[in-house]
C-alpha cells in the first residue's frame, strides 16, 4: 500500500490512513490519565517524531486527556520537531458528560490556549451521553464553523441513529458532519453490526478506529503470555476478553494474523490494522496510539503493505 492520503469525509482535508491517537500524552492527569503511565516530554517529542517520518499528518486527542494536557504535549512536541501551526492534522474533541450543548462555545477558549493557538482541523463531540441534545450540539459546532475557528466537525461513539441525527441537523446548518469515531477492531466489531459503518458509507463519514488493537491483545502477546495482562495498569486485566477462556476464543484469530505476518515480514499488530484500512475501503482510518517510539514505528508500518480480499475476508470469517 502506498502512502495515499484519504479525504476526511467530504471536505478536503487529506489524511493518512494511520493518525495518531494521544490519549496517552496525558502525562497521569485527570481521570483519562490514569489508565497510562505518566510520560516524559522528551519521550512524547520521540514518539511523535517517528509517526511523522513514517508519513502520519495527523494527531487526535482530547479535553478529557488530562484535561488539554494531551493536547498541550502534543502541540509542544510538534513544535520540538521543527513543525508549525498549520503543518499537520489536529483533531480534538468536547466533553458533553454533565454539560449542555453552550459548553462548546464557552470551553473552546480553553482548548485554543491548551493548544497553543495551533488551528483546531477537526472539533468532535466525545461523546452522545450529557446533558446536550444532538441539534444543540451541532449548532453550536455549526457556530463555530461559521465563524471560522475550526475546520470541520465529528463526533464520537454515536450509534447509527444518532449519526443520522447529527448528520441532518449540520447539513441544515449548510455543513458536513465528516466522521464518527468508534471503537473499531478485529475482535471488537459493533460498527459492522449495528448499522454505524452503513451509516457511514452512506453519507460519505469517515470511521475514525480508535483502540485498533484492542487495547493490545491484537499483538499476540498476551497469547503468548496470560500472565502479562497482570503487569498491566488500568482496567484492561479485568476485562473477559483478557480471561483464559477470552483468549482462547481468540487465539484463531491471533494465530492468522501470525501466519499473515510471516507472509509479509511484519507483525501480527500491522496486520490487524492494515484490515481496518483495507476492508471497507477509504471509509476506515484508525488511531494506534504508541507509548514507546518502537509502537509509533509499528504504526506507520502498517501502511507498507496492503491484504488481498481474499486476506481480508479469511480475518472478517475468524473474527466474527
Amino acid at each position: 500500500m502506498a502512502l495515499v492520503l484519504r479525504p476526511l469525509g467530504k471536505s478536503d482535508i487529506k489524511i493518512s490512513p494511520i493518525g495518531l491517537g494521544c490519549w496517552q500524552f496525558s502525562q497521569g492527569n485527570g481521570v483519562g490519565g490514569k489508565f497510562w503511565e505518566s510520560l516524559p516530554q522528551e519521550q512524547i517529542n520521540q514518539i511523535v517524531k517517528a509517526s511523522l517520518d513514517g508519513g502520519i499528518n495527523w494527531f487526535d486527542t482530547a479535553e478529557i486527556y488530562g484535561w488539554g494536557k494531551s493536547e498541550t504535549a502534543l502541540v509542544n512536541s510538534l513544535a520540538a520537531n521543527g513543525r508549525k501551526p498549520g503543518d499537520v492534522v489536529i483533531a480534538t474533541k468536547w466533553y458533553p458528560v454533565g454539560r449542555n450543548s453552550s459548553s462548546i462555545i464557552k470551553t473552546f477558549p480553553a482548548r485554543v490556549e491548551a493548544l497553543k493557538n495551533w488551528p483546531i482541523d477537526l472539533h468532535q463531540v466525545h461523546m452522545p451521553w450529557g446533558l446536550s441534545t444532538r441539534s444543540g450540539e451541532m449548532k453550536a459546532m455549526a457556530k463555530l464553523l461559521r465563524e471560522q475557528k475550526i475546520k470541520t466537525v465529528g463526533v464520537s461513539n454515536f450509534s447509527a441513529s444518532q449519526l443520522r441525527k447529527a448528520h441532518k441537523v449540520l447539513k441544515d446548518e449548510g455543513f458536513d458532519l465528516v466522521s464518527n469515531q468508534v471503537r473499531y477492531n478485529l475482535v471488537q466489531r459493533y460498527p459492522d453490526f449495528d448499522g454505524t459503518m452503513a451509516v457511514a458509507k452512506e453519507l460519505g463519514i469517515t470511521i475514525i478506529a480508535f483502540s485498533p488493537l484492542a487495547q493490545g491483545l491484537l499483538t499476540g502477546k498476551f497469547h503468548e503470555d496470560p500472565n502479562l495482562i497482570r503487569s498491566r495498569t488500568g482496567y484492561r486485566k479485568y476485562m473477559p476478553m483478557y480471561s483464559p477462556r477470552g483468549l482462547a476464543k481468540t487465539l484463531p484469530l491471533i494465530e492468522e494474523l501470525r501466519k499473515l505476518a510471516t507472509a509479509y515480514s511484519t507483525t501480527p499488530a500491522q496486520v490487524a490494522l492494515n484490515w481496518l484500512l483495507t476492508y471497507n475501503g477509504d471509509t476506515v482510518v484508525a488511531i494506534p496510539g504508541a507509548t514507546k517510539t518502537s509502537h509509533a514505528e509499528q504504526n506507520v508500518g502498517a501502511m507498507a503493505f496492503e491484504l488481498t480480499r481474499a486476506e481480508c475476508t479469511r480475518l472478517d470469517e475468524l473474527s466474527r
